[in-house]
């Protein structure tokens, strides 16, 4: 032990004594510290990579030069020789060597840990200890690393270049290239990277507050990683330089490196590390700091700011002034000029069918694949939440996971399905369109066809159980060429206890009044559709009212088929659908409505009795008794494509007669109290999630302008929309 503590004793007083040592441990790293602070927008929000990327150079230095070509120069200029003769082993030269690394090392960490909170207002980090152990574990692994090189090269030389050629690699695959910008196969290449691993724990720990435990893998390999290397390195040492090693030597660095392999391996098959760095990336950029200046202000519960700013900070609506506001800089802000725009809670569209993709053919009716693009054309549209109304269940319940972690980049999504229905209901029409052979599988998932009240509770209590967010129920018995059964009011009634119980709202897809007073009956929370065919007696809009049922009326989705039926394409041509919208589907579309393919399909529509003025009607007899309104599309159905439709319900409710306020306000606020999020989504408020729409002009006054998105924040990140459809 006596040798050990006099070895290290040593190299600390000769590491003091050597500047070299002291400016590239304590002063070079400042430079990639203010430099990263710049190019990463240090005040945004990203300092927690910033000073991952600094302590992962740090890391690479001390180990891969510090180490590795040190050790080799030491054995060059023969002063390892001179050991030789003294009562040493190599072992509390490498050994001393490691810890000497160390200690130099955690005086650079805790620098840029105070350089970081003080100047950049990092968040103070939760869970020092973990820090400090875990980087520890890191430095010594990297010492072990660079001490293998040192032992297999055979001159200076060698080992500059060996280092070179893992030194590079490690750094840019070890967070100085974000994750979501690599391409998928680099993403794979930086699994077997130590450095992925090791900057993705510190910025575990820096940003979601993780401890070591959750590290515990790539902890496990790194100190691994230490045993081994100096294992080896013990029985590689050379005291001179004329000892030569073979060639072949070098493949022992390969050995230090075979936990990282065996971890590259396995996370190529199951991509955990890729997904949580995806996630984390996505964090990162949600804890930006920004202040939308000047803008007039719809807080989505019809109150109206006009002229007012919001501060926005770790993804959250910070603080509102009215009137004047302090200078963004003296709030470390970075500015949206909002003159002459108007500010407004992200939209809501709380009707959609993911999985159909709003074309004509039967291809609209196999989308699973795209479903996550769909809501990349809501997030482009500024809808910022959307309620799939009956879905395939296992595929919309992984994207939700998908997409509310942050992994993929998409309108938060709330899952309400299958669809409760009966044998031969509306609904069930929808498997004619899909292949035989996968028919039995889907059906499951999109559908739930009750024979009694018993087997409908049970089925509402298993689907609480795999977290869906509501409940939805199809009355509408159809009418026209389109017939269905419909399903038993006291079957409906029991899916309504159910989901009362579990605490599910449940929401009722209605034709005409007899569904609209059944649905009402069972204690439904919303009204789909209300009717098109009649119209809704005001003792029945009395009663929605009396029990806080919503009202979405779904205009467009009517509007849209209307078209077709004139075989008109007038719904997929505004401009907004035209940037949203795939161009394949697009250009189906077109070529579909001019072939004679789909005339019988047509002229089906044009029989149906179906009034976009009754719809109207209903609509404002609705808002006259003072029921909530909501905003939904059934976005999927022919030619009512994902993305901007609720700009257009929005268009034909003002048409209708509804004020634009009560528009803006059913397409927020309102919206986020049926999907029972209205506790952080839907207003502009303190504390709320900082999901908000700048738009140019005023739709206050001309509805139109919310189409005209100028920025967009979604849970605090800057939305680059021109982005959003990359690799989709």
């Amino acid at each position: 032990m006596n040798a050990y503590l006099s070895q290290i004793r040593m190299n600390l007083r000769l590491s003091l004594r050597d500047r070299t040592v002291l400016f590239f441990n304590y002063i070079f790293p400042l430079f990639f510290f203010f430099m990263f602070g710049q190019i990463f927008h240090a005040r945004e929000g990203g300092m927690t990579q910033v000073v991952s990327i600094v302590l992962t150079i740090g890391i690479l230095g001390t180990g891969l030069m510090g180490a590795g070509i040190r050790a080799a120069a030491d054995r060059e200029q023969n002063i390892l020789r001179r050991f030789k003769v003294a009562p040493i082993t190599a072992a509390p030269i490498l050994v001393s060597s490691m810890v000497t690394g160390l200690l130099q090392f955690l005086p650079q960490v805790v620098i840029v840990l105070l350089l970081a909170r003080t100047i950049y207002k990092m968040p103070r980090v939760e869970h020092t200890a973990s820090l400090f152990l875990f980087l520890s574990i890191g430095v010594m692994a990297f010492r072990a690393i660079g001490g293998i090189i040192a032992a297999v090269v055979n001159s200076m030389q060698e080992s500059q270049i060996l280092v070179q050629l893992l030194y590079m690699p490690m750094l840019l695959l070890g967070g100085v290239i974000p994750v979501q910008v690599m391409p998928n196969w680099l993403q794979t290449a930086a699994q077997f990277v130590p450095s992925t691993h090791l900057a993705t724990g510190m910025q575990a720990i820096l940003l979601e507050h993780g401890n070591f435990q959750d590290n515990l893998a790539a902890a496990g390999a790194l100190v691994l990683t230490a045993l081994v290397g100096t294992f080896l390195g013990v029985k590689l040492f050379r005291w001179e330089k004329d000892e030569k090693m073979k060639p072949a030597a070098k493949l022992w660095v390969l050995a230090v490196l075979a936990p990282f392999l065996v971890m590259g391996v396995w996370q190529a098959h199951a991509k955990d590390n890729i997904t949580r760095q995806k996630i984390l990336a996505r964090d990162l950029e949600r804890k930006g700091t920004w202040m939308i200046h000047d803008a007039r202000l719809f807080i989505g519960d019809g109150r109206v700011v006009e002229r007012g700013s919001v501060l926005v900070k770790d993804g959250r609506i910070a603080k509102i002034f009215e009137g004047d506001a302090p200078e963004a800089k003296s709030l470390d802000a970075n500015v949206i000029e909002g003159a002459g725009k108007t500010l407004l809670p992200g939209l809501i569209d709380v009707h959609v069918h993911l999985g159909a993709n709003g074309g004509i053919s039967a291809e609209a009716y196999t989308n699973a694949g795209g479903m996550d693009r769909e809501l990349a054309a809501y997030l482009y549209s500024g809808v910022t939440a959307v309620k799939s109304a009956g879905d395939g269940l296992d595929d919309v319940l992984k994207l939700r996971s998908d997409v509310n972690s942050g992994e993929k980049l998409g309108a938060e999504l709330f899952v309400v399905g299958p669809m409760f229905t009966t044998e031969g209901g509306h609904g069930t029409e929808i498997l004619k369109y899909m292949p035989d052979a996968i028919r039995p599988a889907v059906e499951p998932m999109l559908l739930r066809l009750p024979k009694t009240p018993e087997e409908a509770k049970a089925q509402v209590a298993e689907l609480k159980r795999q977290h869906v967010d509501g409940i939805k129920a199809i009355l509408e018995a159809g009418a026209g060429t389109m017939r269905f059964n419909r399903m038993d009011p006291a079957i409906v009634k029991a899916i309504g206890e159910a989901a009362r119980e579990a605490g599910l709202p449940l929401v009722v897809h209605t034709g005409d009044a007899r569904d609209v007073a059944d649905a009402l009956d069972a204690g439904a929370n919303g009204i789909e559709h209300g009717s098109f065919r009649e119209a809704i007696p005001d003792a029945l809009f009395a009663r929605m009212k009396q029990q806080g049922a919503t009202y979405d009326p779904t205009l467009i989705v009517v509007e849209a088929i209307s078209a077709l039926a004139n075989g008109s394409t007038a719904p997929v041509v505004r401009p907004l659908v035209q940037q949203a919208a795939p161009p394949k589907l697009l250009a189906s579309i077109e070529a579909a409505v001019k072939s004679g393919q789909f005339a019988s399909m047509r002229a089906a529509y044009s029989g149906m009795p179906w009034s976009l003025d009754q719809g109207k009607k209903n609509l404002i007899a609705a808002r006259r008794a003072g029921v909530m309104l909501v905003t939904g599309t059934d976005a999927g159905n022919p030619l009512t494509l994902h993305g901007p439709g609720v700009h257009r319900e929005m268009q034909l409710w003002v048409e209708a007669g509804i004020a634009p306020a009560d528009a803006l306000q059913a397409a927020t606020y309102d919206g986020a109290r049926l999907l029972g999020a209205a506790n952080r989504i839907g207003l502009i408020q303190p504390g709320y999630e900082a999901s908000l729409l700048l738009v140019d002009g005023n739709p206050l006054q001309e509805i139109s302008a919310t189409e005209r998105i100028s920025t967009l924040l979604f849970k605090g990140e800057r939305v680059n929309r021109s982005d959003l459809f990359e690799n989709r």
